[in-house]
């Protein structure tokens, strides 16, 4: 019925348009051009009222009614910072930072605080950046009294929980086993670091070490050197009543009167330019990501509205000078851009960066030179000043579109020493730049003899090579330099109790001669892996072959893994095929050979080894390849209680690993165990269970390295 109402429509439809006469179309009025759009001036940027007041204990108060929303958000802004990281644990703040909330407070885990949280639908955050800190909420008006309360035992009564400071370490060794995977991260890091430099704590690079060296009690000394009430800038709006707020917040920081002395200023910028071109080899692209500048200068230097204009015309966007011309005119890269960076305590950096094809990598380069050139020397045209300073004032307006934003930045600008009306200084410096100006500051503070070029690409493709830019050429080196373990007392004292110690694990587990006389060892096992929500069960079997042949199995969920390792060199089999070991799974294999019982129980006969006591009934035992464990002797039978060891995981960073040892049994005259427990990081990652073990059974080397 519906397809034939729809057919009779149509075809009357049609029949219509057959039979009525035909009108001519009506004349369109042209449509204006875009040119003749007229826009209405920018609002005036408005700066709301601020209650400012200090409390009996020296916290700063700032408080900002808005009552458009039933909302109050907040942040205590507190002096400190990374720059005031002890050199040798680079990353304390950061990971103080973080701590502060994710571990809890002495009343609540920071896991319940998440529940209760999220219940209400408010938050309460904790950071540190480079010159601050800092401990923000929000909530809905009828719930503040709840989350105030968070907000104050978070910042007042961090507990830094053990389990979430080992969780952000195992992030951080995540996180520096990766960054060399972007290679716009790479450029954007060697560019900073070479600018600020490598010996100050702008230009410091965390290390795998560093992060080791982190414990609870330097979270504890960090916090309880910065955060005290004379320190921290408290700043509140919404939809409250200021004075109501004022009380609410004297009575909930009555108690919390905790004194420290003043914090010394952040260290200054002392770095010298250091003129060049780096070069990061990486085989893995087909472009090639660069930065090129030097150091920038500071806010509030008087020239810095004209210096923000200059850069937006150089390279702001579309309509600047490097887009047009590297980018629309010669097509070299896709993405190109000019900042003049300025901070408030320190010098910026001055960047040009971007991305380019391998084969124009230099010719992009030279190109880059000749318009910073050209713009030191030559007046910009009428139409690009008022396009830059359109640009420049449009966009600061964004910071000051929310009274939670107007708020943030005049306490910032107090937090720095600036003045009250830098805002309206700025303004009105922007809008007087001439072209004249732009020139000035173009010649005064843009230095091409001291430009830092950093690329990374490859340089197999470049069309040019970068001596062409007349300049030298480093080699930057990516290696991620392994951490560094504290090495252990090693006398004559030491190596001979380390001796005696081995002596006795070895008549516990048999004598050594029976350990000797096992020329192959087989172990067939089953394995309860925590990987995720639910445990995943694994089957292994272990072969071993005297000297240092080593194979292993595992029947897992999503297929078999096989490994085989000949003392050398060896191969990896999946689902997804066969490889060469190398990288992190040659490095493991060849530590869990270095590892395996029969040869490490007989380390006092293996040249190279070094077996050494480093506490009661623990013994270090080292070789010349930098392979190292410590076995810690069960006091009473002398047999390994636990294992202790550094390796890397298969996604690179290296991890802490137990190892726990239990259920020992005869096995043809040698007592060996019969369960496993594997921690890493803290956390247990495996238990194994040995179903059967089977001694000199007459393996041949040629059977442990056939390939499935």
């Amino acid at each position: 019925m519906n397809r034939l109402i729809i057919a009779t429509l149509a075809a009357a439809t049609v029949l219509g348009a057959q039979t009525a006469p035909a009108k001519a179309p009506a004349k369109q009025a042209p449509l204006p051009s875009y040119r003749t759009l007229k826009y209405p001036p920018l609002k005036e940027v408005r700066i709301p009222e601020v209650a400012t007041y200090t409390l009996a204990n020296g916290m700063k108060l700032y408080l900002v009614e808005n009552h458009e929303l039933p909302i109050i958000s907040g942040f205590a802004l507190v002096r400190t910072g990374n720059l005031f990281d002890p050199p040798d644990k680079i990353g304390l703040a950061d990971v103080t930072g973080t701590v502060m909330r994710t571990g809890g407070t002495k009343s609540k885990t920071g896991d319940e605080l998440d529940e209760q949280l999220e219940n209400i639908a408010a938050s309460v955050e904790s950071d540190i950046g480079e010159t601050s800190g800092r401990v923000s909420f929000s909530a809905l008006k009828e719930n503040t009294d709840e989350v105030l309360a968070v907000f104050k035992d978070v910042l007042t009564e961090p507990e830094f929980r053990q389990d979430k400071l080992d969780l952000v370490k195992t992030q951080l060794r995540s996180a520096i086993s990766r960054r060399n995977d972007s290679p716009g991260g790479i450029a954007a890091r060697e560019f900073s670091e070479a600018v600020y430099g490598r010996d100050n704590s702008y230009g410091w690079r965390m290390e795998y070490e560093h992060v080791d060296r982190i414990q609870r009690d330097d979270l504890i000394a960090f916090y309880r050197r910065y955060f005290f009430p004379a320190n921290i800038m408290l700043s509140i709006y919404g939809d409250f009543s200021a004075p109501e707020m004022k009380a609410r917040i004297e009575k909930l920081f009555a108690d919390w009167n905790y004194t420290q002395p003043v914090v010394p200023p952040f260290p200054p910028v002392r770095q010298k330019a250091v003129p060049g071109v780096f070069l990061a080899s990486k085989d893995d692209v087909n472009q090639t990501f660069f930065y090129a500048g030097h150091l920038g200068g500071l806010l509030n230097d008087r020239n810095y509205p004209a210096l923000e204009v200059m850069a937006d015309i150089l390279g702001g966007g579309f309509k600047s000078r490097l887009f047009k011309r590297i980018r629309t005119e010669l097509g070299y890269a896709y993405s190109i851009g000019a900042d003049w960076g300025a901070n408030y305590n320190h010098p910026g950096v001055f960047t040009i960066s971007g991305s380019t094809k391998s084969a124009s990598t230099a010719e992009t380069l030279k190109v880059v030179r000749e318009e910073i050139e050209k713009i030191r020397t030559t007046e910009v045209t009428d139409a690009e000043l008022a396009s830059a300073k359109d640009t420049v004032l449009n966009s600061f307006v964004f910071n000051f579109d929310t009274p939670g934003k107007t708020l943030t930045r005049l306490v910032t600008y107090e937090y720095f020493g600036y003045p009250k009306d830098f805002i309206f200084q700025y303004q009105k410096g922007v809008a007087a730049v001439t072209k004249a100006d732009v020139l000035r500051v173009a010649r005064e503070y843009l230095k091409p003899e001291n430009v830092t070029i950093v690329a990374v690409g490859k340089p197999a493709e470049f069309g040019e090579p970068l001596t062409a830019l007349g300049m030298p050429v480093k080699a930057i080196d990516l290696t991620i330099p392994e951490a560094k373990q504290p090495a252990a007392k090693v006398d004559a004292a030491s190596t001979e109790r380390g001796r005696q110690l081995l002596q006795r694990l070895q008549a516990a587990a048999g004598g050594a001669e029976k350990i000797a006389a096992v020329k192959d060892f087989t172990a067939v096992s089953t394995a309860e892996i925590q990987a995720g929500p639910m445990p995943m069960k694994a089957s292994r079997t272990l072969r071993w072959l005297s000297p240092g042949h080593l194979r292993q199995e595992q029947e897992l969920p999503f297929g078999k893994i096989t490994a085989y390792f000949d003392g050398t060199a060896g191969w990896l089999a999946t689902p997804q095929g066969t490889m060469d070991l190398q990288g992190p799974f040659l490095k493991q294999t060849r530590e869990e050979a270095f590892r395996f019982p029969m040869g490490l129980w007989l380390s006092d006969r293996v040249p190279g080894r070094t077996v050494n006591a480093t506490a009661e009934d623990v013994i270090e035992v080292s070789d010349q390849q930098g392979n190292s464990v410590r076995v810690q002797l069960e006091p009473k039978t002398g047999l390994p209680l636990k294992q202790f060891y550094r390796t890397v995981t298969m996604q690179g960073p290296p991890s802490e690993v137990e190892e726990s040892y239990s259920d020992w049994r005869d096995v043809d005259g040698l007592r060996l165990p019969f369960a496993i427990t594997l921690q890493q990081s803290g956390r247990k990652i495996m238990d194994v269970s040995i179903t059967d073990y089977k001694l000199n059974s007459g393996l041949k080397a040629e059977e442990l390295s056939q390939k499935p």
